[in-house]
Parts: structure tokens; C-alpha cells; sequence
């Protein structure tokens, strides 16, 4: 017998005395778990985000919306891209006038297409406070999956506090499970046994995420990753 032929044997088994009419959803699981730990008000569950994604040595930026095209043009001329790639829908108000030459998202596009391609520029479906967690599920704005994949550099736009959620949770609320969702939590990193960590190994290299406030009197403020005695 076939270790396929054990596992299927002993499901089969342990279905043995189930109605053959009775469904998954007639027996609803009890969910009595903690939805959202602690109570924040809404600027302090922005400020938990911004903490989380640099504990996971993100680059965390902060503007007012009027000021979120100069700061992308700031981050893509840091970082030396002479082009970026730019979901179709990506609102045209988000990237500065000139700067590096714009890449579409192309269906055709080759991974070593890609991979020539300096930065990309996405919004996002979701972010949350508790995991530092960064949700695309391939809108407009964020494009198809590989491209914030291959490129080195991602700028993620996320709109605050509208598009910010405490927990796992209530974004899972947000979010619809048909869809290609990607779960970013920093930039790629591995380790080896040793832990001597890897960046950009099977993602960017480098996540910057910009916190866009529609309200007033915030000020642009960027908050560094601390050095961390072991990988994530």
C-alpha cells in the first residue's frame, strides 16, 4: 500500500460514521477568539503599524496627501531607479511629474523584463496594526502579483487610517478569498542553520511604505528599523 492509499484509507475511516447528507456548514465552529487586542483609538493603531513594519526593517514614511508625490519622487531618486513600474490603476496624482521613465504592467512582460525594472509603486487592499502586515489582492493600483515579486524596490502606498485594520481578523473581513492576496511583512529574508539572514530572495530587497493622511496637521515623519539579534 501506497502512503497515498494510508492517508486516504484512514480519512475514510475517520468518515466512517458521518451522515452521508451532512454538511461542513451545519456544525458552525465556535470562534471565541480575541478579535482585537487592546483597545486603540484610531491613531494609535496607525502608530502600532508604523512600529511593526519597521521592527520587520521596513522604511516607514508618513505625509499629508499633498505631499505624497514629491516624497515617491524622493524615494525613487534615493534609491537610484531610473525606471518604476506603474499598475494601470495607480492614481496618476501619486508619482511626481518627470522622474525615472514609467513601466507598464504588461501581460507579456518576461521575468528578465522584470528584473531590469529599478522600483514599483502600489497601493494596497489592506493593512494591519497587530502583524505589521502590508494585504494586496491585485487591484487596480497594486497590478498583477509578480511585480512587486521581481523589482528590487517597493513603494507601498497605503491610505490612513481608512485602509488600516487592528487584527488578522477584521481583514480577513476585507478581503475576498477568490482573489490572488499576498501577505507582506517586511522585505524578503531568509536564513540559513546559522541564521546569517538573506534579503531579496524571493521578493524586493527593499519595502518602503508610505502612511498617506488625508486630515491635517500631520507632519512627514520616517521611522528606521532597529538592528535585531535574529532573522524574520
Amino acid at each position: 500500500m501506497s502512503s497515498r492509499e494510508r492517508v486516504l484509507a484512514r480519512v475514510r475511516r475517520a468518515l466512517a460514521d458521518v451522515p452521508r447528507e451532512e454538511r461542513p456548514g451545519d456544525f458552525p465552529v465556535e470562534r471565541g477568539y480575541l478579535r482585537v487586542h487592546g483597545d486603540r483609538s484610531a491613531e494609535e493603531t496607525i502608530d502600532l503599524l508604523a512600529e511593526n513594519l519597521a521592527d520587520y526593517r521596513a522604511l516607514v514614511h508618513r505625509t499629508p496627501a499633498g505631499e505624497l508625490p514629491a516624497l515617491v519622487g524622493r524615494l525613487l531618486a534615493g534609491h537610484g531607479s531610473r525606471s518604476v513600474l506603474v499598475p494601470a490603476g495607480l492614481p496618476g496624482q501619486w508619482l511626481p511629474d518627470g522622474g525615472p521613465e514609467r513601466v507598464e504592467d504588461r501581460e507579456d512582460a518576461t521575468p528578465d523584463g522584470l528584473d531590469a525594472v529599478h522600483s514599483v509603486v502600489t497601493g494596497c487592499a489592506v493593512a494591519i496594526a497587530e502583524t505589521g502586515t502590508i494585504v494586496l489582492d491585485g487591484g487596480p493600483d497594486q497590478g498583477r502579483r509578480r511585480i512587486t515579486l521581481v523589482p528590487d524596490h517597493h513603494i507601498c502606498v497605503v491610505r490612513v487610517p481608512g485602509q488600516v485594520v487592528d487584527s488578522v481578523p477584521q481583514a480577513l473581513e476585507r478581503l475576498d478569498p477568490a482573489r490572488p492576496l499576498t501577505w507582506i511583512s517586511g522585505p524578503s529574508a531568509t536564513s540559513d542553520i546559522e541564521l546569517n539572514r538573506v534579503e531579496g530572495v524571493h521578493g524586493p530587497r527593499t519595502l518602503e511604505v508610505i502612511l498617506v493622511d488625508d486630515g491635517p496637521g500631520r507632519s512627514d515623519r520616517s521611522a528606521r528599523p532597529r538592528a535585531r539579534g535574529r532573522p524574520r
